[in-house]
């Protein structure tokens, strides 16, 4: 797991410069395995856009290590027994508004406010404060990432079609790309049929 432990540190340094401590992702796979039997595998990007692109094989390269740690093995030459296919994407970015407090203090004039007591005194008192509700707009991204593996035979069977979805402030995929594939990989192959919610403390 070496390969995976450095690319999550270098994507948490730049995550945690941005004020996240988490990764929050709902992963939904289904499948017909029972585990690895040390099948050959290549992988190859859904988008025919992305062949031979930079960015498909860091990506894949982060697959490739992932599927390594469950025994799976890298076709070294000839046919070989599974594809997996690779495809990723960000949203485009909407508004989300969070109220914060949902009190935060202010300073004024006319004596002291909050939410239990209310009195005035006549005059300016620099100290007094009161509570009023808050909130802050910002623009949130959807993360995805989707990973099949298919025999490589005339049938062509999916054997796992899996998908990660997250949601958050970054949209520089690559940054994030390490998280996806983490949780993809957490505890694969999963139930199948069924959402998983993978939350990835970010390393300090």
């Amino acid at each position: 797991m070496n390969w995976m432990r450095a690319a999550i540190l270098v994507a948490a340094g730049v995550l945690l410069s941005a004020c996240a401590s988490t990764i929050r992702s709902d992963v939904a796979r289904f499948h017909n395995l029972s585990g690895s039997s040390g099948d050959s595998f290549v992988i190859v990007p859904k988008d025919d856009d992305n062949i031979g692109g930079l960015e498909f094989e860091q990506y894949a390269g982060l697959v490739r290590g992932a599927l390594i740690d469950q025994g799976y093995r890298p076709a070294a030459s000839g046919t070989p027994d599974l594809l997996v296919e690779v495809d990723y994407f960000v949203t485009e970015g909407r508004e989300k508004t969070r109220y914060s407090g949902p009190y935060y203090p202010y300073y004024g004039h006319f004596g002291f406010h909050s939410r239990f007591h209310h009195f005035h005194h006549f005059g300016y008192h620099p100290f007094h404060y009161g509570y009023y509700p808050s909130n802050y707009s910002y623009t949130v991204y959807g993360r995805q990432l989707e990973v099949d593996i298919v025999r490589n035979n005339p049938e062509r069977e999916h054997i796992f079609e899996g998908t990660v979805k997250s949601e958050g402030r970054n949209d520089r995929l690559a940054e994030v790309m390490p998280f996806l594939v983490q949780a993809m990989f957490t505890n694969f192959p999963g139930q199948s049929g069924a959402t998983e919610r993978v939350v990835i403390e970010l390393p300090n």
